[in-house]
């Protein structure tokens, strides 16, 4: 043990294989990124007496490719930052003033078991009171939804719709192509034609930009379809900018101009596609002059792209869609998608293994989730669920028929609500109940850890075991802990546990084989017998068996096993059976009060609010900012540098103006997430975002949200 405290790590392994017993020497640890993004690098750790020295891509995974991204690549700052909370914490002042005192693990949970037991013992539903909330904050299989998962389904607590990121976009793959599948990411690179919709890949798919590259040396051309241009959008070819809201509108006049102008293929739409003819009359609907009125983006544009795409049918050549997550967070995000996906299998692009659409390759990894997160333990209750976009709206309510108990109980791990969900005004209204008993597992004093009751530490990637699948690649990564726990830290699983043990949930201890589970155990659950986990305790990861081409010949995994135009699930649902433009709920111009439509792409140094507080990445990325068309900007009196509020009828956002060239007119980019507490006025830019919810999938609508821009005092310049 003494490696652990020459190190200043104070706590020993706590479980079996859990955590590495350290070595003199330095050793390199297989390792996998855990953040919210498409490329999902193996990496590797150097460790030298028990300290880990250094992370770096993998040089032999092939998409990795020993890369990182500035973000990742200076995790041991993350990991041994001075902020980070080491030890269990208590509320010891007002909500949302941060003020906490350090207390002991047995303290911590005892206090919490009995909280959640008093409120799960009111009645026989009233552990509905109590809802968990999390997300993204780690990827991982294991320290995302699985002991955690056993731990709300025994207690019989409400269930959360956790849809915050990708649910209208993944619901339009499921009504179209039968699941989130696509082509190989790693076959883009053959393609001749590439279209990146709705991407920022340089700053958010930088392995998939690196495929691109490699087809655009041999002569593919690049077009970026994005309201902003942003750094890809300058390295493509052509960048089309058009209005938030409005790619299904730019997609069916494709379609439009591909069936009048024979750009087809007929063999594969007649064996491979279902509701071709009510498809064709939707597409004849959208002449190009109509679409470009909606994007606000010249017919010329719209003219050549499909000339283009349609060009590479008739070529022979393979064309390559890879759309992003932004444009399905409005209203008709969905549809957008749908319209998009149906794209490749009007042109046969699916016959070439570098022809296709990919946006999310998740759904063909082979999980077995019911092993990790083991439904069985619900013993047949049916606890209501909860968005969590409307998570602001939902703290606020009170008991009724429709809506079933109040919350009064939230443990929140893996996300920061109060920094990224919508309309954060009332978010923080919500998470500033007295009568809210609030429990929060994080690395660091966040905004929405700032409201708990207790914080409770989390162990970071290079701590625990953990296994993932990919949304960018297809390759399954294994995670090993390379160092011990820092301070008092404990992975999520093992909080669970704990906490499950301390509740009584577990009536035979740890002997319960539902809660003594180890982590490497659970890592080797998550796929069974589905992917050889001796090849990941060796190598670190292990690519699926995927055909190169998987839809070259049909075999959709729809209902019908065709690329499903009409979708009979939807009709039955009482929605339109076929892809349709969607206005936003907040029209750009529409209103004379907030005429400017703005979205909230991430800042390049970020990852949603992941990283905000590494000061080298945050001085990077400088001060929260609003960017701005010079016309616009004009029209204001505001110039660059300019302090700005930035309001709708929800709140305001106070700001730097940035005028620049990667704004169109009209449209305005409040780049985040920042951390509330580090805006210049507390807020950040989801005090204006709206929770409204997509046409299908429940999911959020960030960046449909209109606002006005007006010019403040000097005396801003200067708060921090």
């Amino acid at each position: 043990m003494a490696h652990y405290y020459a190190a200043g790590l104070t706590m020993p392994p706590m479980r079996d294989s859990n955590f590495p017993v350290p070595v003199a020497g330095p050793v390199n640890v297989n390792g996998a990124c855990p953040h919210d993004c498409p490329d999902t690098c193996s990496l590797v750790t150097t460790v030298q007496d028990g300290i880990a020295t250094k992370v770096h891509g993998n040089p032999d995974h092939p998409h990795t490719d020993g890369a990182l991204c500035t973000k990742v690549s200076r995790y041991t700052e993350r990991t041994y930052h001075p902020e980070r909370i080491l030890h269990p914490l208590k509320r010891s002042g007002p909500k949302g003033t941060g003020q906490f005192e350090q207390v002991s693990w047995e303290v911590a949970l005892a206090d919490i078991a009995s909280r959640l037991t008093a409120i799960a013992a009111r009645g026989p539903d009233a552990a509905q009171a109590i809802l968990p909330y999390s997300y993204a904050g780690t990827m991982g299989l294991v320290q995302g939804e699985s002991m955690a998962a056993r731990f709300f389904h025994q207690l019989g607590a409400s269930l959360l719709n956790r849809t915050i990121c990708a649910a209208a976009g993944g619901e339009g793959l499921v009504q179209t192509l039968g699941g989130k599948v696509g082509m190989r990411v790693e076959f883009f690179a053959e393609s001749k034609l590439i279209i990146i919709w709705g991407s920022n890949s340089i700053a958010s798919n930088l392995h998939f930009w690196r495929y691109a590259q490699v087809a655009k040396r041999n002569g593919a051309k690049l077009i970026c379809i994005d309201p902003r241009k942003s750094e890809t959008a300058e390295k493509c070819h052509e960048h089309i900018a058009l209005l938030p809201g409005t790619d299904a509108a730019l997609a069916l006049a494709l379609m439009h101009e591909l069936i009048t102008n024979d750009r087809l293929d007929h063999d594969y739409i007649a064996q491979h596609t279902l509701g071709w003819e009510a498809l064709r009359e939707r597409a004849l609907e959208w002449p190009p002059e109509r679409a470009a009125a909606v994007c606000g983006i010249p017919v010329e544009q719209i003219t050549a792209l499909a000339r283009d795409y349609g060009g590479c049918q008739q070529r022979g050549e393979p064309a390559a869609i890879r759309m992003n997550y932004g444009l399905q967070r409005v209203k008709g995000g969905g549809n957008a998608v749908r319209a998009i996906a149906c794209l490749p299998a009007l042109i046969g692009a699916w016959r070439h293994r570098a022809g296709g659409v990919l946006l999310s390759s998740s759904g063909q990894f082979p999980v077995d989730k019911a092993a990790l997160q083991r439904p069985d333990l619900l013993a047949g209750r049916t606890p209501r669920t909860i968005n969590m976009v409307t998570i602001g709206d939902d703290l606020l309510r009170v008991a009724s028929p429709e809506f079933g108990l109040a919350i009064d109980a939230l443990v929140v791990y893996n996300s920061n609500p109060v920094a990224v969900a919508p309309d954060s005004s009332k978010v923080v209204a919500g998470f500033a109940r007295e009568d809210l008993f609030t429990v929060v597992l994080e690395h660091f004093q966040t905004d929405t850890a700032d409201y708990a009751d207790y914080i409770l530490p989390a162990t970071t990637q290079l701590e625990h075991w953990d296994v993932h699948l990919s949304y960018g690649h297809t390759d399954v990564l294994l995670n090993r802990p390379a160092i011990a726990p820092v301070g008092e830290a404990k992975p999520n699983t093992q909080i669970f546990r704990e906490l499950a043990a301390c509740m009584g949930l577990d009536d035979a201890g740890f002997l319960d084989p539902c809660f003594s589970e180890s982590d490497e155990s659970l890592c080797r659950a998550a796929y069974g017998t589905a992917v050889d986990f001796d090849v990941l305790l060796h190598q670190g990861f292990a690519t699926l068996p995927l055909a190169d081409a998987p839809f070259a010949h049909g075999g959709f995994p729809t209902p019908s096993g065709r690329c499903e135009f009409f979708s009979e699930r939807l009709q039955a649902q009482g929605l339109d059976g076929l892809p349709n433009h969607v206005p936003n709920h907040e029209v750009a111009g529409r209103s004379a009060e907030f005429p400017l439509a703005m979205i909230s792409p991430p800042a390049r140094n970020f990852l949603n609010s992941s990283f905000v507080n590494v000061k080298s990445l945050r001085d990077t990325e400088g001060e929260p900012i609003i960017e701005m068309h010079a016309e616009d900007a004009q029209a204001r009196a505001i110039q660059n540098g300019d302090v700005v509020r930035v309001f709708n009828s929800r709140g305001e956002y106070v700001c730097k103006a940035v005028v620049s060239k990667r704004a169109r007119s009209g449209v305005v980019h409040g780049l985040g997430v920042w951390w509330r507490k580090l805006g210049l006025a507390g807020t950040n830019v989801n005090e204006l975002t709206s929770q409204r919810l997509t046409d299908m999938g429940a999911g959020p609508t960030f960046y449909d949200c209109a606002v006005e821009i007006a010019r403040v005092g000097q005396f801003w310049s200067t708060k921090k």
